[in-house]
């Protein structure tokens, strides 16, 4: 009876928590409106956690783009099929690991720092103070950074995939001898733009709306001490991560029909 307590406790404790941080993003969404006048907030969150996180998502980018060129020649030349490698290599990085290695690491840098930012304003009473100065802090703190993290998720994703293809390039070509033509000939006959570009663009959306609001929320929902604040930022990365692999799997399987 314990362990059934204890388990129902927890679930009831979960769905609780998910029903605030719904109604959470039904707050910030439905007063985007204000925003309207205010984009230059959203420009700064857009460099906060874009631009600022950019080198490490060029840099993560080409290194998995040289390891899938130097795995996919391993693999393709058995086959004869060398010249494919531009192909493979664009394929992996626009479908499947573009989109999920820059959410996974946009929630390690940018998802962790916005959940500190918002947790030590929680702590420090700055959010307490607008409310008392008549000042919504949703709209004013957390609206611009989530709609900043949403928006730089695609462009950040796109980026990766495009260092990622140059790292797959320069391996492949530079350094085993894959003929240039055909690793461009084939890639750009070979991914399609509906089917491959547009549902990578559809995953990095729905990991930026998940990723910045399991943030914000952590943030703005976290215990107002130091302590707190730490174990908001580490339920961050963690929810982020499992979501974003969840997330995969569901988006896949209905892209590919198989759902």
């Amino acid at each position: 009876m314990n362990v059934l307590h204890t388990l129902g406790r927890i679930v009831l404790g979960g769905v609780e928590r998910l029903g605030r941080a719904a109604l959470f993003l039904y707050e910030i969404v439905s007063g985007s409106w204000e925003l309207v006048g205010r984009f230059p907030l959203v420009l700064q969150q857009i460099y906060g956690v874009g631009v600022l996180t950019l080198l490490i998502i060029l840099v993560s980018g080409l290194f998995v783009g040289m390891v899938l060129g130097l795995q996919g020649y391993n693999t393709l030349v058995k086959f004869g099929s060398a010249n494919s490698l531009g192909l493979l290599v664009a394929l992996s990085l626009v479908r499947e690991l573009g989109p999920v290695v820059t959410a996974l690491l946009f929630a390690g840098r940018a998802g962790s720092a916005l959940t500190a930012e918002i947790g030590l304003m929680k702590a420090t009473e700055q959010l307490a103070g607008m409310e008392m100065m008549a000042v919504n802090p949703v709209i004013r703190v957390i609206a611009p950074r989530f709609f900043g993290g949403v928006i730089a998720m695609p462009l950040l994703a796109a980026l990766f995939s495009a260092i990622g293809v140059l790292g797959g390039h320069i391996v492949g070509v530079g350094l085993l001898g894959v003929d240039a033509g055909p690793f461009w000939s084939q890639m750009q006959a070979g991914v399609d733009f509906h089917d491959d570009i547009v549902n990578g663009v559809i995953k990095s959306a729905v990991f930026g709306v998940v990723c910045t609001w399991i943030a914000v929320f952590e943030g703005y929902d976290a215990v107002p001490t130091s302590e707190g604040v730490a174990r908001a930022t580490n339920r961050t990365v963690v929810y982020s991560s499992l979501a974003v692999l969840a997330l995969d799997f569901i988006l896949t399987a209905l892209t590919l029909g198989e759902v």
